[in-house]
């Protein structure tokens, strides 16, 4: 059994399902989806599918899943469906029109059920999962030592910060790990890693490999975290399509990362 996490995949179907291929996935495998399955890319319905039909899958609510249903609960704000569109959104919503009505709904009322956070322990390290980061002027008082004080943690964020915050984010610490290295690392992405320089104070950001292709970048390590990255950007870039980002899928048993390239047309 193995624990794997990806992110901002943005309706690139063909160079995920490469990715997952390369995990060599099994049935007691699993996988958590931190969002943004939909928009820009070519098949966001066929990102849903497969992520849908992935071993034990655990899917969580991005921003562009949350200005969908947006769009659709009130399809009379012309303000709401052009920020949509101009966000990428145009692709889902014309993919969701060849649908039946039935088929349609049923496919809105999942994303409409999805959670906006998770929490995961692989090996001796607890992870939180979100989508865009949280906000540690709300984390309280800690050790965070237990599942129960992560989740009341999490409870009190504010779902707009889990689903779009930045500049709050990647630009400090959590408070969530202490001087001896302990207690969760928080997993997101929403940010493509080539832009944290934007919202960091850190010239040593490397979000790139030695070819220019965007990685992930693990943010946060030093004294006060007794050495331990408290932050993990896994956005590789997908939203911008062939020749920019790629499908990053992340083990968390060991770190390996399982890259695919977003070849013209996918």
């Amino acid at each position: 059994m193995a624990t794997y996490v990806f992110s901002d995949v943005h309706g690139h179907a063909a160079p995920l399902k490469r990715a997952i291929e390369r995990t060599n996935p099994s049935k007691d495998d699993v996988y958590y989806c931190l969002g943004d399955m939909i928009d820009r890319g070519p098949d966001p319905l066929g990102v849903i599918e497969h992520v849908r039909s992935l071993p034990n899958a655990h899917v969580i609510m991005g921003n562009h899943e949350d200005l969908m249903l947006a769009c659709m609960e009130h399809p009379e704000n012309q303000m709401c469906t052009l920020n949509w569109g101009m966000n990428g959104g145009c692709v889902t919503a014309d993919a969701l029109a060849e649908l039946s009505e039935e088929e349609a709904d049923a496919i809105v009322e999942w994303v409409s059920g999805l959670p906006t956070f998770a929490h995961v322990r692989v090996g001796e390290r607890d992870y939180v999962l979100v989508h865009a980061g949280i906000d540690s002027a709300r984390i309280g008082e800690g050790p965070w030592d237990t599942g129960e004080k992560i989740g009341q943690m999490l409870l009190a964020q504010k779902a707009e910060d889990l689903l779009w915050i930045r500049d709050g984010f990647w630009g400090c610490h959590t408070g969530l790990i202490d001087e001896d290295g302990r207690g969760p690392i928080v997993i997101a992405g929403h940010t493509p890693t080539v832009y944290l320089a934007q919202f960091v104070d850190d010239e040593d950001v490397c979000a790139a490999d030695e070819e220019g292709r965007a990685t992930m970048v693990r943010m946060g390590a030093d004294e006060s975290t007794g050495g331990v990255s408290d932050r993990w950007d896994i956005d590789a870039g997908a939203a911008g399509g062939a020749g920019f980002g790629r499908v990053l899928v992340l083990r968390l048993d060991d770190g390996e990362e399982f890259y695919e390239d977003i070849a013209e047309g996918e």
